[in-house]
């Protein structure tokens, strides 16, 4: 039976949302799919789940595919497994925490290597069960401190996770290019562009992570690709550094006067007026920049580090965040340097007139790491911590021994890619998938150990493929749309066909009837707007809103033995024979 619109729950809004911030955010609220229910929570409608529904029957049939067997997790999980991995600290304030009536501490899953570490070391014990593939699609939950743009990054989300179980690290190989072929299957048929990167594994953990991207200027991530097929993720992005020089017979560190001079911009400009050189202009890439960051570790202690960089470039936190991780960072605050008076902000440096300042060797006792730009010998214009004053020709290696190279500094067009293959462009996009080669991370601390062939414990091998579902359906939403409404592609539409009974007459509506459920006879999933007392035009707009690309319209035309059919793809509408229209529909 053709599903009726006078029956269905659904109401559309005129007027844009005042809180929707993208269009599949504003499209899918208008056109009842979704409604808010909290911040980053929200309600899923009947058309909405419908389509959702349909995105989860591709990743299904492509998951079987790939071998993997479906299974389904609690989202309300205990303390303890989380803790025995160290993520229970690790996420930090990113997860929803809670206890029950006796006091035991649970969460809210985020995502569920954990539980599925611990159901293969309750039911396997030998090799001959490997390998094996599991995988759910269930709602996950984290304590995103700023949700927005809808479905695009909320604090409730369906995900699809998928774990591999292998014996040996050549078994992860084979599971993985499984998974990531079934990925790239699923995201064709789906008909989204996307970009396979190269990815930082960050709080999972392993040896192996890859992005799949899909370009959008709604995107909250930023990656690098060359012509040439080098796709990388920002924060996984390897800055390819100058050569190391030598710290011979080079000038010595001189302190000189620079009123005023405590920005980069300032002190080029005092430098080339005041201090001219031979060898040419001073530039901003001349000076070394000395950024100082606030690390929150995990047991709340707070931190201060400096990081060096070219002054040419700006801090990426996000990649700092690589390196630090898991403990949070900021730039330090007016209470940080209050409490640390050997930081003369504008004119902080790692070396000083009574020798290194920051660093492994330096007298204030905070860490300092450089960019991998700011190599052994490289000689800078540098502040003298010392207000109004820097310092020229400090050298590294000579003068300052760093505690380490940091990926601190932003990536430009242009750069060069550390593979070799040409300048880098940088495209926004948004995460639709992940791929990780996990290891042996989880199965070692959770003691998930099979016999091998010699009867001996081995440890097992794991994998981590995750796919946000209703992520990907607002991405589907957001590049499929126009002015007036959605646009679904035909494999996750709601319906197959809408079919609008328009006019007054009983036989409009008996043939629009008639006509809808021949086409569910054949097959066709059918919503027949049947709304008496509704004008034309309310339809015709609640039909562009709502987004069902084959629209079928008997009216008028009805008198003469013709129906319409609109396709909302092309906006191109053809006159039918009512004889002829089910064939039509239906053909191929």
């Amino acid at each position: 039976m053709p599903t009726l619109l006078s029956h269905l729950f659904l109401r559309t809004l005129r007027e844009d949302p005042a809180d929707a911030e993208v269009t599949s955010h504003r499209l899918l609220l208008r056109a009842g799919y979704i409604r808010r229910q909290a911040p980053g929570i929200f309600a899923w409608l009947p058309l909405g789940l419908r389509v959702k529904a349909k995105v989860e029957r591709i990743i299904r049939e492509e998951m079987a595919a790939a071998g993997a067997q479906e299974v389904h997790f609690p989202a309300l999980l205990p303390k303890e497994p989380y803790e025995a991995t160290g993520r229970w600290d690790e996420y930090g304030d990113g997860i929803f925490r809670l206890k029950d009536r006796k006091d035991a501490d649970y969460l809210l899953a985020p995502t569920h290597e954990e539980a599925f570490t611990l159901l293969v070391k309750d039911l396997y014990t030998s090799y001959k069960d490997l390998p094996v593939c599991l995988y759910q699609i269930q709602d996950k939950y984290r304590d995103e401190a700023r949700p927005r743009a809808g479905l695009l990054r909320g604090r409730e989300f369906t995900m699809k996770d998928a774990y591999s179980f292998d014996l040996t690290d050549e078994g992860l190989a084979v599971s993985y290019q499984a998974q990531r072929d079934a990925y790239e299957r699923i995201f064709a048929r789906l008909g989204l562009d996307y970009v396979i990167v190269q990815a930082d594994a960050g709080a999972m953990g392993g040896s192996r992570s890859e992005e799949f991207l899909h370009p959008t200027e709604v995107g909250e991530d930023s990656f690098v690709s060359t012509a040439a097929g080098y796709a990388a993720n920002v924060e996984a992005f390897r800055t390819v550094a100058p050569p190391a020089q030598s710290t011979a017979d080079k000038p010595a560190a001189a302190v000189v006067s620079t009123p005023g001079a405590g920005s980069i911009d300032q002190l080029v400009l005092l430098m080339n007026a005041s201090y001219p050189r031979e060898e040419g202009a001073w530039h901003a890439a001349d000076t070394l920049k000395n950024v100082v960051l606030a690390l929150t570790h995990l047991d709340g202690t707070r931190e201060l580090v400096v990081v060096g960089l070219p002054g040419d470039r700006e801090v990426d936190l996000g990649r700092v965040e690589v390196f630090f991780g898991p403990a949070a960072v900021e730039p330090a605050t007016d209470a940080d340097f209050a409490k640390n008076k050997s930081l003369v902000r504008g004119f902080i440096g790692p070396w000083s007139e009574a020798g290194q300042f920051l660093g492994e060797h330096g007298t204030s006792k905070l860490r300092y790491f450089v960019d991998p730009r700011v190599v052994e010998g490289s000689a800078w214009l540098t502040g003298a911590n010392v207000a109004d004053s820097h310092a020229t020709n400090v050298m590294i290696g000579r003068d300052v021994t760093p505690d380490g190279v940091i990926e601190c500094s932003d990536v430009r067009d242009g750069d060069p890619a550390p593979d070799g293959s040409g300048p880098v462009s940088i495209t926004r996009g948004m995460e639709i998938g992940h791929v990780f080669q996990l290891g042996r991370k989880y199965a070692e601390a959770l003691g998930l150990k099979v016999q091998d062939e010699d009867g001996k414990l081995a440890t097992v091998t794991m994998g981590s493929y995750g796919i946000g579902v209703t992520r990907i359906l607002a991405v589907v939403a957001e590049t499929n749309n126009d002015e007036k409404g959605l646009i679904w592609p035909p494999q996750v539409s709601p319906f197959d066909i809408h079919v609008i009974a328009t006019g007054k007459e009983d036989d409009v509506f008996a043939m629009a009837s008639q006509l809808s459920a021949e086409l569910e006879a054949r097959g066709r999933e059918v919503l027949l707007d049947d709304r008496p007392k509704v004008s034309p035009g309310v339809k015709f707009g609640d039909a562009e809103l709502v987004g069902i690309p084959t629209i079928l319209i008997v009216g008028k035309g009805l008198a003469e033995g013709l129906v319409e059919v609109w396709d909302r793809r092309s906006d191109q509408r053809t006159q039918v024979a009512v004889a002829d229209v089910v064939e039509h529909l239906t053909a191929g």
